[in-house]
């Protein structure tokens, strides 16, 4: 007889979910990456939006750094939180970055060479893979919630260094474009 009184868990259908929120996230910045921008917008020095980037994504590249030296510790709770909290500035930064690209034109990039060769590798590359880790972050929170430990683990191998890729790169992005706004 089982004298435990809580519930029995029940694994939840995230996929629905996942899809959705990706195509939608995706499809927002894709589509503002072909705006022009608000034309004549003055309520407040819109270059600040960068730099509050930069400083998200910094903050989320060192959370996941965290969260990675935990599970490495297998520190679960540890783990979890850094997760929660490179959520929530990845979260804050698409707030700011939606913001930023629907309010400015877009800025081009003004160096030239190797720098700029170096910069589009950077750039592309750094979009391509934080369009994949929409989903990936997605399924890997999601698989921990449903307790699939073990398909949790195999996705979070892709998960944690491109998400680490993405919000290094996204840094670097603004490093080398911060002269031209």
């Amino acid at each position: 007889m089982n004298t435990s009184f809580s519930k029995p868990f029940k694994k939840r259908n995230y996929k629905p979910f996942i899809i959705a929120l990706s195509v939608i996230l995706i499809g927002a910045i894709g589509a503002l990456s072909g705006m022009r921008g608000e034309k004549n917008f003055d309520a407040f020095d819109l270059t600040i939006l960068p730099l509050t980037n930069a400083i998200l994504n910094s903050f989320t590249f060192i959370f996941l750094v965290c969260a990675l030296v935990a599970i490495l510790k297998r520190n679960v709770t540890v783990h979890q939180r850094f997760i929660y909290a490179a959520f929530s500035t990845t979260f804050l930064f698409l707030l700011t970055y939606v913001t930023y690209h629907y309010l400015a034109p877009s800025t081009p990039y003004g160096g030239e060479g190797l720098m700029a060769g170096f910069y589009y590798f950077i750039l592309i590359t750094h979009i391509v893979l934080a369009a994949a880790i929409v989903p990936l972050a997605l399924t890997s929170v999601a698989r921990a919630w449903n307790r699939e430990n073990a398909r949790h683990k195999k996705i979070a191998r892709w998960t944690m260094p491109i998400w680490l890729y993405v919000s290094f790169t996204g840094v670097l992005v603004y490093i080398l474009i911060s002269p031209y706004y």
